[in-house]
């Protein structure tokens, strides 16, 4: 999808279809264009709390708890995404910064406190874990929609089915994924993805979705490594939009100094 439905994310507007069925079916580069939108373009800015649960394939769980910001430059456009760490100790005050663009690599910042330290996230790492867990930093900002070709493999009276292939096969670690979007609001329920050999190793779920604020949101996800046999979930509390975020937060300024946003 364009920006696969981190979960965390910070869901989005939506357009209705009078039925799935209906003659002038739309293609799959419209489908994948409006569930960008319905996954990460909510209002022109948003702001969730996340508590995330990691549990390894011993069974053993780890927890982070952090506060996600979004600003959109414009509406299916640049984004701006801040996130600071709360919980636990170890990563408290860290920031995931994104500038997130449509014609180049996004800019990925990461400040860690117990180095002062303020680390760029080169292109090439985009698909590395997020602080241990099984979402990717990409995952975050979403991947660009530009970055797949987009078949429409089925339409249900509940979903479309969409196959997205790399046209930089290369530079990702899968051969394709499959993602499940619901034909009434557009937002991704389910992806799937497969290695180089063609086999299923990860998948991405929608588990919960409510209305707020009249944008459909994803407030519980799933992402599980298949492999492995690790499962991340995450949580979604007290999602807010339109609240007035100022640009500047979205600076290296601000990566030292977090804004009073990130608290209340």
């Amino acid at each position: 999808m364009h920006r696969i439905f981190t979960p965390w994310l910070i869901m989005a507007g939506f357009i209705l279809l009078s039925s799935p069925a209906f003659a002038n079916t739309p293609t799959a580069e419209e489908i994948i264009n409006k569930a960008n939108l319905a996954a990460y373009y909510g209002g022109e800015d948003g702001r969730s709390e996340v508590s995330m649960v990691i549990t390894d394939g011993q069974g053993r769980t780890r927890n982070r708890e952090f506060v996600i910001l979004r600003k959109d430059k414009t509406d299916g456009g640049p984004q701006l995404f801040y996130v600071y760490f709360q919980k636990p100790s170890d990563v408290r005050k860290m920031v995931f910064l994104v500038h997130k663009y449509l014609d180049r690599d996004d800019d990925r910042w990461l400040y860690l406190p117990a180095l002062d330290l303020v680390k760029r996230i080169a292109a090439s790492d985009k698909r590395t874990s997020f602080v241990g867990s099984n979402f990717f930093y990409e995952d975050v900002s979403g991947r660009g929609v530009e970055e797949d070709t987009h078949e429409l493999l089925e339409t249900t009276e509940s979903h479309f089915v969409i196959k997205n292939t790399p046209k930089d096969p290369d530079g990702v670690e899968f051969s394709s994924y499959t993602v499940w979007i619901d034909t009434k609001n557009y937002l991704p329920l389910k992806a799937e993805y497969l290695d180089k050999n063609g086999k299923k190793y990860r998948q991405v779920e929608a588990l919960t979705v409510e209305d707020i604020d009249g944008y459909p949101t994803v407030t519980k996800s799933q992402v599980s490594d298949l492999e492995s046999g690790s499962v991340t979930v995450s949580e979604f509390k007290k999602v807010r939009y339109d609240i007035g975020l100022d640009e500047k937060i979205f600076t290296e300024r601000y990566l030292r100094r977090p804004p009073r946003e990130v608290r209340r």
